[in-house]
């Protein structure tokens, strides 16, 4: 056989196995960063934690108890007021009452390989109206120009791929929030987020969330 055959059957070779790889569930990478944050007219000095996931980059700054909650209407975490709760770290997976309604999330292992379609929406637009900072309700700082996103049973944080089935966009976001409590929508996604996938004046669109990467840290 010729030169040219063989090279012709290599490269052939090549294309088959590299169509055949299965790719690697994303890697997380972390580092750890000494900051100030800026909130109203306040400065605090604060450790930020950055994580890199995928092509993606996180910045996770811990908020000060006393902040605001982005969803108040959370009236209890693990039978505990929900500052004392995040205050004792018990928020990963523990129940949590909104409205009287008690919501039960996965645990870690049943989180593995969750996907779910439905309707994403946007939310938190509205507090750099207001005064001083929110937090989430695992106690991190919100910031609706970083890709977050909130969910009512996802263990937090965790990181979900989401994929907007109008046109085909996709993003990584850290689920570090509960919410929406909405009928038939599965996700709210921070102003960010609508804007990458593409349906910020809209406001809604439905969506494939898939969990990548549950009770990581």
């Amino acid at each position: 056989m010729s030169r040219r055959g063989n090279l012709f059957i290599f490269l052939f070779c090549i294309i088959l196995l590299g169509c055949s790889i299965v790719k690697l569930p994303y890697k997380v990478t972390k580092v750890a960063v000494k900051t100030t944050y800026l909130a109203g007219k306040t400065v605090y000095k604060t450790t930020q934690i950055v994580y890199k996931v995928g092509q993606f980059t996180f910045k996770v700054v811990k908020a000060p108890i006393d902040w605001a909650l982005t969803h108040e209407d959370i009236e209890s975490i693990d039978g505990l007021p929900p500052r004392e709760a995040i205050a004792k770290g018990k928020v990963k997976c523990s129940p949590y009452v909104v409205h009287g309604k008690k919501y039960y999330p996965y645990c870690c292992k049943k989180a593995r390989g969750y996907k779910e379609k439905g309707i994403a929406s946007y939310y938190g637009y509205e507090t750099l109206r207001r005064k001083g900072g929110h937090m989430t309700a695992n106690g991190e700082v919100f910031d609706p120009h970083q890709l977050t996103a909130a969910h009512r049973l996802l263990p937090l944080p965790s990181y979900v791929k989401v994929t907007n089935l109008a046109n085909g966009k996709s993003i990584i976001a850290r689920v570090n929030d509960r919410g929406p409590f909405v009928k038939g929508r599965v996700i709210d996604l921070t102003l960010a987020g609508a804007k990458r996938l593409g349906f910020y004046k809209k406001g809604t669109t439905k969506v494939l969330v898939e969990a990548l990467k549950v009770c990581a840290e």
